[in-house]
């Protein structure tokens, strides 16, 4: 009978995303307009075509002097002008002359130094210079930043808000990057329900899809809502086959089990030439796990198992990494740090890594961890509490007090205690 092919291998954490990973290929680099580039990876290094600054300018508002008529203070120089950002002096600067300039002007010929409109004092057209300055001082040279022919981002970082700035300050307004992957999100099953009505008898709401089209934006891909299918062979080929030819990558939830009604393998087995991988990932939640390339352009389908925490547990440990990679980027992974336990972390020994859902804070200049909430893996309110997952290896669990590898869900949301700082 359909349904009750046997699961594929166990396979240790690594071994999947090993496996998954060396299935893949990186989107084709493309130039994008630079406002729209944040958050993607530099495809081909970036050489400045010009220094920055431009010309020397000052530093501070003060006044433009010759060192070497102000070494020694006070000294009585007499002011022949003014230059102010956007203009440049109207004459050269001679022996015993300052100038007014103000931050970012351009240096009056003549001159080499800086003295802070704080340590100047003004007597009719002189002014007075009531500390010594040395040549330099305050002066921002040309090619100081950036210097013509510097590579200005290199190949495989990350486009964050600095290089934006960087990028535009020696006028790049377009750079080739890895695109943003387009991911499909599909929902399989007769049991789900997209409307608010009420729940017939063996309905359950539609979370998954929801959850995991966030989780794509939040991994810098552009999400693209391929709705729900039932239970249905030729239903879910068409979805896929479809979603294959508009999307980089689809994500599927449901139907990656032993049941009767579990069609995923057998349209994938099909739609990939036989060529599916199946297996189960010895972690808890989230144990059931497949991909599969189809189509002429070889797009991954990626398929996270049914039950709403086993779905987005397998997408932080293994989709994410795998879409983080066809974009470019080389840190695949979400860092893992080192929490003391708060409370106990008990487990039974069964040949699987627990991610186990914690509360972790910063008290007393170390991390904190706390389990919450339930850890079947149907309850999404627990994971909702959480802000990190702790890696309980194989065992009876760790000791308060003891330490464990933690990976932030939410960096920006890790509270103090009321012990720390």
């Amino acid at each position: 009978m359909a349904g009750h092919d046997r699961p594929g291998p166990t396979v240790p954490l690594e071994e999947a995303r090993r496996q998954l990973l060396s299935s893949l290929n990186r989107l084709a680099p493309r130039s994008v307009p630079l406002d729209q580039a944040l958050g993607a990876v530099v495809a081909a290094p970036v050489i400045a075509a010009e220094d920055v600054p431009a010309f020397a300018n000052a530093a501070m508002d003060g006044y433009a002097v010759r060192a070497e008529d102000a070494r020694e203070a006070p000294c009585r120089l007499r002011i022949v002008g003014e230059v102010t950002a956007g203009h440049s002096a109207d004459a050269p600067l001679g022996p015993g002359q300052a100038m007014a300039i103000t931050t970012g002007a351009p240096m009056p010929p003549g001159s080499d130094a800086i003295c802070m409109i704080e340590y100047t004092t003004l007597e009719g057209d002189n002014v007075v210079l009531e500390a010594a300055v040395r040549t330099g001082q305050h002066v921002r040279y040309a090619g100081e930043d950036v210097s013509n022919g510097n590579v200005v981002c290199d190949s495989g970082i990350e486009i964050r808000p600095v290089h934006i700035g960087v990028l535009a300050s020696v006028g790049v307004l377009e750079v080739i990057v890895y695109p943003r992957a387009r991911v499909g999100v599909l929902s399989t099953g007769d049991e789900i329900r997209m409307d608010p009505g009420p729940l017939g008898r063996g309905q359950i709401r539609d979370s998954n899809r929801h959850a995991l089209l966030a989780l794509v934006r939040t991994a810098g891909c552009d999400p693209v809502d391929l709705g729900v299918v039932g239970d249905d062979e030729s239903g879910i080929a068409a979805a896929i086959e479809g979603a294959a030819r508009d999307c980089d990558a689809v994500i599927t939830s449901g139907g990656v089990s032993m049941g009767v009604a579990d069609h995923m393998k057998t349209v994938l087995g099909r739609l990939s030439g036989g060529s599916a991988h199946w297996m189960e990932v010895a972690i808890k939640p989230g144990k059931p796990f497949g991909f599969a390339t189809i189509g002429p352009g070889d797009t991954p389908v990626l398929c996270m198992p049914g039950n709403p925490v086993s779905a987005m547990v397998s997408f932080e440990l293994l989709a994410r990494s795998a879409l983080r990679f066809m974009m470019g980027h080389t840190v695949l992974e979400r860092p893992r740090l080192i929490a003391t336990v708060e409370k106990p972390l008990v487990r039974q020994p069964d040949g699987k890594l627990h991610l186990v859902r914690v509360v972790v804070s910063v008290g007393e200049g170390r991390l904190l961890a706390r389990p919450v909430g339930g850890q079947g893996s149907h309850q999404l309110r627990s994971m909702a509490l959480a802000n990190a997952l702790a890696f309980l290896p194989d065992g009876k669990g760790i000791d308060a007090g003891e330490t464990v590898p933690v990976m932030l869900l939410e960096p920006d949301a890790v509270p103090a205690t009321e012990s720390g700082p």
